[in-house]
């Protein structure tokens, strides 16, 4: 199944992009989601736990996502 990464701020920053496809297999979760972003060059920033929305719904790690879906990892907002 392919699923829309939506990477925003410091996120999007560290991977150099806003957006990535990502390939999983069948069953999937949110969890899943975030460590296959996690295992690429730069994801440092990204942390295990996330704010995450899957189809502009929040969701937590053991929701499931499904081919299609949009996911956003949304970081941490600092302001001042």
């Amino acid at each position: 199944m392919t699923v829309t990464v939506l990477l925003f701020a410091s996120y999007a920053e560290a991977l150099g992009a806003s957006s990535l496809v990502v390939e999983l297999g069948g069953d999937a979760t949110v969890a899943d989601v975030v460590a296959n972003v996690r295992a690429r060059p730069g994801a440092d920033r990204v942390p295990p736990t996330t704010l995450v929305a899957v189809n502009q719904q929040y969701a937590d790690g053991a929701s499931l996502v499904r081919d299609g879906d949009e996911v956003a990892l949304i970081p941490p907002v600092a302001g001042g």
